[in-house]
Formats: C-alpha cells, sequence, structure tokens
C-alpha cells in the first residue's frame, strides 16, 4: 500500500461507537454476586464438591468480564445458570425504610469501631492509617445475603469477626503486610456471605469467624425488625391521624362558637 492510501485512510473518521460483545463486557458486583450464588446451589445440592466450589468462587472474584464469569457455570443446569436476576433467598426481603446507606469506618492515628447490636450494610468500607479498625458482626442484623468490606491497612489494622455459621470469603492482597481471612463456607442455605477484599501495606487486614458465636435464626431476626418498624409506621399514623382530628374539632368549634356569638 503506497503511501498516499496509508494517508486517506489515516484521514478517515474512525468509529467510536462499535458494539462490544457481550463477553468483553465489564462485569459488575451484582454479576459477580449472581455467579456466585449459582454456585453456592450448586455446592448446597454436590453438584459441586467443597474445592471445586472453593476454586470457582476464588475465580468469580477476580473476573473482570462476563466472558470470564460466564463459563464457570457453564456446566450447570440451564435453569441455575441463566442470565438475568435471580430471585433472593426467601429469608431476606426489601429493607424497611429503603436501602441501608454504606457504612465508612476510618481511623487515621487512632481507632474505629463498630459492634453489638447493628443493621449490617450491603458495604462497609474500612481504612486504617497508623490506626485501628475493628468490625464485630457477630451480633449483627443482616438484612441481605451479601456483604461487601473493603478494607485498606496502611501502617496500620483492620480486625473483622463473623459468626461461625456466615460464610466468610476473601481476594485480598498484602504489600510488605498480613492479609489473613480465614475463609468459611456456611452449610446453612440462607446464611448471610461475608466477601473480605482490599489490601495492606506495612499493616494488617484479619478476618475470621469468633469461635463460639453463631448467628441467630435469620427469619426471626428479620420478621423482628419488620414487626418493629411495621408497628413504628402504625403509630406514626395514628398519631398523625388523631392530630388532624383535633385540628378539625377545634376548627369545628371555632366556626360554631362564631356563630352562636
Amino acid at each position: 500500500m503506497d503511501e498516499s492510501s496509508l494517508a486517506k485512510r489515516a484521514q478517515q473518521p474512525v468509529n467510536l461507537t462499535k458494539p462490544v460483545a457481550e463477553a468483553e463486557l465489564r462485569a459488575s458486583d451484582a454479576d459477580r454476586d449472581r455467579i456466585a450464588e449459582i454456585l453456592r446451589e450448586a455446592l448446597a445440592v454436590g453438584r459441586l464438591d467443597a474445592e471445586e466450589h472453593s476454586e470457582r468462587i476464588d475465580l468469580v472474584y477476580r473476573a473482570k468480564t462476563m466472558g470470564e464469569l460466564e463459563p464457570l457455570v457453564r456446566d450447570l443446569p440451564a435453569e441455575a445458570g441463566a442470565p438475568g436476576p435471580r430471585p433472593a433467598a426467601a429469608a431476606y426481603g426489601p429493607e424497611p425504610g429503603g436501602a441501608l446507606p454504606d457504612q465508612n469506618l476510618v481511623a487515621i492515628f487512632s481507632a474505629s469501631t463498630r459492634k453489638g447490636r447493628w443493621r449490617v450494610p450491603g458495604r462497609i468500607n474500612a481504612v486504617a492509617v497508623f490506626g485501628s479498625v475493628e468490625i464485630d458482626l457477630t451480633e449483627g442484623i443482616f438484612q441481605q445475603q451479601q456483604v461487601r468490606i473493603n478494607a485498606t491497612s496502611i501502617f496500620g489494622s483492620v480486625e473483622i469477626r463473623v459468626p461461625e455459621n456466615v460464610t466468610l470469603r476473601s481476594s485480598g492482597s498484602g504489600v510488605l503486610g498480613s492479609f489473613e481471612v480465614e475463609t468459611n463456607e456456611s452449610l446453612e442455605a440462607d446464611a448471610p456471605v461475608v466477601h473480605v477484599n482490599g489490601y495492606a501495606v506495612l499493616g494488617s487486614v484479619e478476618a475470621k469467624p469468633k469461635r463460639g458465636k453463631w448467628l441467630r435464626d435469620l427469619r426471626d431476626d428479620l420478621r423482628d425488625v419488620r414487626r418493629a418498624w411495621q408497628e413504628q409506621r402504625r403509630d406514626e399514623r395514628r398519631s398523625a391521624h388523631e392530630h388532624h382530628r383535633d385540628e378539625r374539632r377545634e376548627r369545628h368549634g371555632r366556626l360554631h362558637g362564631g356563630r352562636r356569638d
């Protein structure tokens, strides 16, 4: 090809709107969680053994594109591996008052702790810089199955504790530091899944089950929370109704009192 042909080709406009193949699309957190749920179901019914499940889960959270995710469920039944949103487990439903906001725990030359009885959001961001962060989920109320903890430790420490009957997974790394997650696979179908990722630079990130701590019955927890929320809403509506009723009576009294005068 001569120089004039090359010059003409260079002057032609470049098509920047060329569609991207589905396999090349970037995978989202929701896509990875959906594939992880399919694999969890396959483990529960015996289609995968624990070793195969662990290997595939590790690849799921390392996947960058949809093309890397699809082969991980290709050999599972069509109904299990079909694309698209999957229904949530029966124990989980819409959160009262809407989705919980992300929880941010930051410790810079200080300490930050979250523990006790609290509603666990779907995403927790923990940052420790010359400080320490402690996250204790052993008494938490899980209102969604997938919980992601992004942990960053720089010359600091992030310590995470979960109940023994919760699934715990990891995809983090240490750079001249320690990133240690004691992975655990729960045998309970409705158990929450806590995924810890991030990195430790000259610091430490540690996550493991807390021995002797078990998550109470999930459905009872959710039922209690929703019942309390519904009662609160009912009380608010009753209070507003009584307030409007008193206002109407007051206006009625003023009107009829003025006419008699």
